[in-house]
């Protein structure tokens, strides 16, 4: 595992700074404690780290569960109540793992999950831009399109503009230019420069700019904008940000239905980042999706029971471990332990940390997923990849992960079925002069009911006095619906003057009495 460590150490600082602020939000977004999102980034990065058959996917509490967390605390009753609901989730997941449900990752089509990881980017950009300029009202990790604020992202970034902060303004653009000099001039000139990674250089001049311009009142950076870590002023109050499932509460049918929420989702969205993160991944390794789920089940009932959000893999610090050149678990698991030593050692030193500079680190994350250059490159590729990509995306930006995915999923769908009902048969018509026609239909290799209309609208457009042969030798899977579609076409065959035959694997037929009979008599092939 430590093949790599030349690599994977420099990026698992990297993700270190991207999880802090957002371990700390989404606690904030959610109506949870905040030491609630560090755990869930510690047991994410250490445990489910340790256990995952990903190499480079990254785990930690999930901004798509933070609505359904802020609710489930409200009607549970309060956060202890809530925990039993996370460490029960934990469990459920464990049993999809053990039924292999980890299947369902492979059923998305590759323009979804593109169109995920370029909405997520523009998301990214979109969300930071506020907190580039100092106007940090929505906290960090609130990705949806309504905000928690009262605000949707569009307002926000409007409204950021009566709010600028200039001091926090001006470390960004410095943090910005850091990051652009380190990956276009300075990796280029030294290998030192790849070991150091930009992010962390950005990270300590805004701590160096934070202390240098301390009071004062126009280039200084006020608290309210900084890194907001718990701290703890002895080794029993650090013990008291820890809490403990009631389990009283088990007993109450709201704490298993939000359980089995929490499971769902939470599953859904690891699935999903899984199989963004291998498309992202440059070694192109796959991930064992129902060991996947087991790790994540066990991350949940640890988080659980000390007092942690759910956790789900999660590709914004996935993508940006990729980024930043992790190649194996190794970079998870030492980030999980980065945040740890940090809480315990360094919070002070933390909360110098401006969060406009960690703003300029994922607006390069969030560029980096959403390059303008794919848009054109799915655009080439045909309106059948175009328009679910771009569905997709739309959906993401204007409400939130989960409906964005559903939305560029449902036109995926009605995709397949009209190239279904357009693919069903291939028809050639010969005119022999007489006034009859010859007319061969070839059906496909799969004719289902969703085929139905197609195949019948071109029967029923059959002239009189043809003659209709009819190949399925390549057919292996003959819907019985289309069986009966030609059953009741020979009836009116015989009135219009229609010859058919059949050819099949078998040979060849004139004008069969029973359709049902021949087909079902047919021998039958696997693809």
């Amino acid at each position: 595992m430590f093949k790599y460590i030349k690599n994977d150490l420099p990026a698992s600082i990297v993700v270190f700074f991207v999880a802090l602020p957002l371990c700390l939000g989404i606690a904030l977004a959610s109506g949870a404690p905040l030491f609630s999102g560090l755990i869930a980034g510690i047991v994410g990065g250490i445990v489910v780290g340790a256990l995952s058959g990903s190499q480079i996917g990254v785990s930690g509490p999930a901004a798509g569960l933070a609505a359904i967390v802020l609710t489930a605390i409200g009607t549970l009753g309060g956060y202890q109540n809530f925990l039993v609901a996370v460490v029960l989730g934990g469990i459920i997941q464990l049993v999809f793992g053990l039924l292999k449900a980890g299947i369902i990752a492979y059923y998305f089509p590759s323009s979804v999950i593109k169109g995920m990881l370029t909405g997520i980017g523009i998301i990214i950009i979109l969300k930071q831009i506020p907190h580039f300029f100092g106007y940090d009202a929505d906290p960090e990790g609130d990705w949806a399109f309504f905000q928690v604020d009262g605000e949707n992202t569009f307002s926000e970034i409007i409204n950021s503009i009566n709010y600028i902060s200039p001091g926090a303004t001006l470390i960004a653009v410095i943090g910005l230019a850091i990051l652009l000099l380190w990956s276009t001039v300075l990796t280029k000139k030294s290998k030192i420069f790849e070991l150091i990674q930009g992010p962390v250089v950005a990270v300590v001049a805004g701590i160096v700019y934070f202390t240098i311009t301390q009071g004062d009142s126009t280039w200084g950076i006020s608290a309210e904008h900084l890194v907001k870590v718990p701290v703890p002023d002895s080794f029993e109050s650090f013990m008291g940000f820890f809490s403990f499932p009631n389990f009283s509460a088990i007993s109450n049918t709201d704490v298993w239905v939000t359980a089995f929420t929490i499971a769902l989702v939470a599953s859904l969205e690891t699935l999903l980042c899984v199989e963004a993160t291998d498309k992202l991944d440059p070694e192109k390794r796959t991930t064992p999706t129902n060991r996947e789920l087991m790790a994540q089940g066990v991350g949940n009932t640890l988080s659980g029971l000390i007092g942690g959000l759910p956790v789900t893999q999660v590709i914004v610090r996935s993508s940006a471990n990729i980024q930043s050149g992790g190649k194996t678990k190794a970079s998870a698991i030492i980030h999980g332990f980065f945040l740890l030593g940090s809480v315990i050692l360094i919070p002070k030193l933390l909360n110098m940390i401006p969060l406009s500079v960690l703003a300029a680190i994922l607006f390069v994350v969030g560029y980096k997923l959403a390059k303008p250059s794919l848009f054109k490159t799915m655009y080439q590729a045909g309106w059948k990849q175009f328009i679910p990509f771009v569905v997709t995306v739309v959906g993401i930006v204007f409400t939130d992960l989960l409906v964005g995915i559903s939305l560029g999923l449902g036109v995926g769908i009605v995709v397949v079925l009209i190239k279904s009902y357009q693919n069903s048969h291939f028809l050639h018509i010969e005119d022999s002069g007489n006034g009859s026609h010859k007319i061969k239909m070839t059906l496909a290799e799969e004719v289902t009911f969703f085929n139905k209309g197609a195949i019948l609208k071109e029967l029923d457009s059959i002239p009189e006095n043809s003659y209709l042969t009819l190949d399925v030798r390549k057919t292996r899977y003959l819907d019985n619906d289309i069986v009966e579609i030609l059953e009741d076409f020979s009836s009116k065959a015989k009135n219009r003057n229609i010859d058919i035959k059949i050819i099949s694997e078998r040979g060849e037929i004139e004008n069969p009495e029973s359709y049902i009979e021949f087909f079902n008599l047919r021998p039958k092939k696997t693809a």
